[in-house]
């Protein structure tokens, strides 16, 4: 006797799963933006981190979750930068 299983729609903790990627991506994304502007040091390495669960969770999102990682490595580049030229790791107008 042969048995047909139906195929149903994804389970709900497969849905709340990949909702949860897709949210880690477009966070890593505005944390990654918000990090060039303030907050390098904090931000940028938290875009990097959500960047790589997302992507690791399998997110539709994927996009997203790349730009927060090149976000996320910019902001640490930015603040590398500004520690080597001025000594200081926060933003300098003026001279």
């Amino acid at each position: 006797m042969t048995t047909l299983t139906e195929a149903g729609p994804q389970t709900t903790a497969d849905t709340k799963a990949n909702r949860q990627a897709d949210n880690m991506a477009v966070a890593s994304f505005v944390l990654g933006l918000l990090g060039t502007l303030v907050l390098n040091l904090v931000l940028g390495p938290c875009a990097l981190v959500l960047a790589g669960l997302a992507l690791a969770r399998g997110t539709t999102r994927r996009g997203r979750a790349l730009l927060g990682l090149t976000l996320g490595f910019a902001d640490l580049i930015l603040l590398a930068t500004l520690a080597t030229n001025d000594g200081t790791v926060s933003w300098h107008i003026g001279g």
